[in-house]
């Protein structure tokens, strides 16, 4: 076996993962990052802290997280799960913390502490490391792999694991170089689209909220009138309409769906009903009874939110608190409970965590990632039509295809 050559081309987490594992079976791994250093997207995740899994169990996983084809991860997430990777973590000298909601982070809250780890186990494992690689074409004779072009020559190999990345963050190098690869070896490709980004909305007062970052916060998404995702938690106002991680995971849902005329609700105070934030409103405005309107919000919303909601009440601003009347008063309260907005699309590559799509998993084999048209070829990591909601779901993605395709190499 030690005579079998083996190469991978991206050097990202699953490309990582795959090379080491696959050199530690015995194969004579050549790595291929078309960067000047590994990992260049492990940087970005998570704010720089890499969200880098998540300890919810495999079988959650891939009923509630992985959104697009969740069965196919079976295999690859039982054969190496969160516990797995965060003992490989911490093997190879990086500590992990979980934080809210069951995320993963480096105990150093350093993304790179994540990539040194990686960069470990490679030289433990004896990958040979080729940087500024430029992989042009895959070889493929008579449906069996033969090798890869790099920078302009032609590299033998029996085995070849394309994990290339999607089309996200394309200044990392992750410019779709995989789904052509894939393509000319006879592999469909299904269309491709930004997840987990922003979205963006029709009203034009949301410039005036750019930078407000809300805590605590309900929203509740409808498409075609039927809600179709409810959630809780953190968000913010962009330049253009909404972000922050409720709004991730909300956009994932919206894909293909911006047609259907959607609508994004905010629920200001979730943890009051109706009838309780009235009282806590009358109360402010007794305390307020000498002030005008547009100065007896400040106990209860953030400064910049102030103004936006009071022209849309429609009260006067210059109306003295105590003048206000039931009906208003009545209005005021839904509209902080059903602060609405019109979604008309999202967010592009640039900004969007992953790719949705991929090279389309029925002509994969999930037991071992390799393709069913072409021997000796592989595929592991965003490259595939597999994604899931935020919360380090789609490294954990990246890493069990990886680990998979290195260990099952046939």
């Amino acid at each position: 076996m030690m005579s079998e050559k083996v190469i991978v081309i991206g050097g990202g987490p699953a490309g990582m993962m795959a090379a080491g594992v696959a050199a530690q079976h015995g194969f004579d791994v050549t790595l291929l990052e078309r960067n000047s250093k590994l990992g260049k997207k492990l940087y970005l995740t998570g704010k720089g802290r890499c969200n880098v899994t998540n300890i919810a169990d495999p079988q959650e996983m891939i009923e509630s997280r992985i959104i697009a084809n969740p069965l196919f991860m079976y295999s690859a997430l039982y054969a190496f799960d969160s516990a797995q990777l965060i003992s490989f973590l911490n093997e190879y000298g990086t500590k992990t913390t979980v934080e809210r909601g069951g995320r993963v982070f480096p105990a150093s809250e350093k993304a790179s502490d994540i990539t040194r780890a990686l960069e470990r186990f490679l030289a433990a494992a004896g990958v040979r490391i080729w940087l500024d690689a430029q992989v042009s074409e895959i070889v493929v004779r008579e449906g069996n792999i033969a090798g890869v072009v790099v920078n302009g020559k032609e590299i033998a190999a029996s085995r070849v694991i394309i994990a290339t990345g999607g089309l996200s963050y394309p200044m990392t190098g992750s410019t779709g170089d995989g789904y052509r690869f894939a393509k000319s070896a006879g592999h469909a490709v299904t269309k491709l689209h930004p997840a987990l980004c922003s979205l963006h909305v029709k009203e034009k007062f949301v410039g005036e909220l750019e930078g407000l970052s809300l805590r605590n916060v309900a929203i509740e998404v409808r498409a075609n009138g039927k809600v179709i995702n409810k959630d809780f938690g953190e968000m913010l106002f962009t330049d253009k309409g909404v972000s922050g991680p409720l709004i991730l995971t909300a956009q994932r849902y919206l894909v293909g769906r911006f047609a259907e005329s959607p609508t994004l609700s905010i629920d200001l105070k979730p943890a009051l009903d109706e009838l309780t934030l009235e009282q806590r409103i009358i109360r402010d405005f007794e305390k307020a009874s000498n002030k005008l309107f547009k100065n007896s919000l400040d106990e209860l919303l953030p400064r910049k939110l102030i103004p936006v909601i009071i022209r849309l009440s429609g009260i006067s601003p210059e109306k003295p608190a105590n003048a206000i009347t039931k009906g208003e008063r009545k209005n005021l309260v839904r509209l902080i409970k059903n602060f609405i907005f019109e979604v008309t699309g999202s967010g592009g590559f640039d900004e969007a965590v992953i790719t949705g799509g991929g090279v389309d998993v029925a002509q994969i084999n999930p037991s071992t990632m390799q393709s069913r048209l072409v021997k000796g070829l592989y595929f592991a990591g965003e490259v595939l039509d597999v994604d899931a909601l935020t919360g380090g779901y789609n490294l954990q993605i990246a890493f069990s295809t990886g680990y998979l395709a290195g260990q099952q190499l046939e």
